[in-house]
């Protein structure tokens, strides 16, 4: 499903570690990948709407530097910030903004790191190929997600909706997606109906949509991509009548309402003090559109590559 090159798996720890598995160098590709001269290594960990972002990165820079060895977790952006604020891994790749109680952590361990925007996505909504739901405002979905929902068939939201029973699935409480849509659609974080079917595993959402007659479920769009010839996607209304269903550029002029949002890679400080960590960051910004592109997610606008730019270098800087 997803479009990645030579990925070998290395280990399994309650989270997908990757290693990127050297595919020669190409100095057409430098990028600021420092030529092939750079070895060590780098450990990065988070969400798993950025994984692939990440996978596509690794690889890309390994092409010119094949001494870099790089493992890239997918624990969700909340297990991914626990083991970043616990120095075990060098960037941590995140849906959200960090929270003041994970900054807290990082701060009480001695963390510092830099927030860098990578690219750009937005939360798509599914439903099974045999489920027809053309389009839900932000008041349905929150009828249906909402805590302490009694939301049983489909036509009690709405009586143009089929009179199926709902099966529902989506992302656990590590994941930034969750946080996210439950800030966004029912008005608070972590505010959702218990029972329904979680997974820090996209996949895992995927199979649970795709095989349940009444299943809907939301993940990145960018993972509906791989995905779209499995699903059905739903359209948002911010209003009645507005809808509007995600793709690039709604999601990157905003118009994809309100369910657009920035994607994060934190590097620490400390690790941006290693030159295969500040290559690494360097490369990944010097080529976000082509790395987005590999992993089917939308890349950046010019003037967010700019902030995006000046916000690494201020951790560059910090870090001496």
């Amino acid at each position: 499903m997803r479009r990645t090159r030579k990925i070998t798996v290395l280990a399994a720890a309650g989270a997908l570690a990757i290693g990127v598995a050297a595919c020669g160098s190409d100095d057409s590709n430098d990028g600021g990948g420092g030529g092939g001269n750079l070895s060590g290594k780098i450990a990065l960990d988070g969400s798993s709407t950025v994984l692939p972002f990440a996978q596509a990165a690794a690889e890309l820079f390994n092409q010119d530097n094949p001494d870099v060895k790089i493992t890239v977790g997918s624990s969700g952006t909340g297990g991914g910030f626990e083991k970043f604020c616990a120095g075990e891994t060098d960037i941590s790749d995140a849906s959200r903004s960090i929270k003041p109680e994970e900054a807290a952590a990082c701060k009480k361990k001695g963390v510092t790191y830099q927030e860098v925007q990578v690219a750009n996505d937005g939360i798509a909504i599914v439903t099974n190929k045999d489920l027809k739901i053309d389009c839900m405002t932000v008041a349905q979905l929150k009828k249906l997600w909402d805590k302490g929902s009694t939301v049983k068939t489909y036509n009690q939201i709405d009586p143009s909706f089929p009179n199926v029973p709902v099966k529902l699935f989506g992302p656990g409480t590590d994941s930034g997606t969750f946080d996210f849509f439950t800030d966004k659609i029912n008005g608070e974080e972590d505010r959702s109906r218990s029972d329904y079917s979680p997974s820090e595993d996209d996949n895992v959402t995927l199979t649970g949509v795709e095989g349940s007659k009444g299943g809907l479920g939301y993940f990145g769009f960018s993972y509906y991509e791989g995905a779209k010839d499995k699903v059905n996607l739903v359209k948002v209304a911010e209003k009645p009548g507005d809808c509007v269903a995600p793709s690039t550029q709604a999601i990157q002029d905003g118009s994809y309402k309100p369910l657009s949002r920035p994607l994060f890679m934190y590097p620490s400080e400390k690790s941006l003090a290693e030159k295969q960590v500040s290559g690494f960051m360097d490369f990944v910004l010097k080529n976000q559109a082509e790395i987005a592109k590999e992993s089917q997610i939308v890349p950046m606008t010019s003037e967010q590559l700019t902030n995006a730019n000046g916000e690494l270098k201020k951790g560059e800087s910090a870090a001496g």
